[in-house]
């Protein structure tokens, strides 16, 4: 991966979450994002206690240099589709558990979007992958970046390798 840049930059992802119970997961996606030297930003904004901000937030995104948007939410999980109205830039939504239903609402909620306003969606708690697919978005206009991508990939197909041996020596030497 790449280190993160000394420098200040403007951030380029902004990740989103309904509330401050959901820091748990979504501080993934910014660990990731870390990781990679890509600059971002996370706040707590919910679609249902402070649509206002919700408005401002994802209407000036863009001129505040945002080029993508992660939002998760549980529940009823309107967050990522409310901002993928108010926005054209991609959102990446992240269905949250919830003990009542397992987190099954909000996947529906997220990935079930009206034709015209899509909302790419990860699996339930999944914000590594919504983070990783920001960064394969951002990839393709940064070639230093999709290098860091591939090195990446390249590792953590080296890291199954090396499982799958472990599982081997394990086997043999019960035999």
């Amino acid at each position: 991966m790449i280190k993160k840049n000394s420098e200040k930059t403007a951030p380029a992802v902004g990740i989103i979450m309904g509330s401050d119970s959901d820091f748990d997961i979504m501080k993934e996606a910014s660990l990731i994002l870390d990781g990679f030297g890509i600059c971002s930003e996370i706040s707590v904004i919910s679609a249902h206690r402070t649509p206002h901000d919700l408005e401002v937030y994802a209407s000036s995104a863009i001129e505040r240099g945002l080029k993508i948007i992660i939002a998760g939410a549980g529940g009823a999980a309107h967050l990522p589709g409310v901002t993928a109205a108010l926005t054209v830039l991609p959102v990446i939504g992240v269905p949250i558990f919830s003990k009542k239903l397992s987190g099954e609402d909000a996947l529906y909620s997220i990935v079930q979007m009206p034709a015209g306003i899509p909302v790419a969606t990860v699996g339930i708690d999944n914000a590594r992958n919504a983070a990783l697919l920001a960064v394969q978005i951002l990839a393709l206009s940064d070639a230093p970046l999709m290098e860091a991508l591939v090195a990446y990939r390249k590792k953590l197909a080296e890291e199954s390798r090396q499982k799958t041996g472990k599982i081997r020596e394990k086997l043999h030497a019960k035999s």
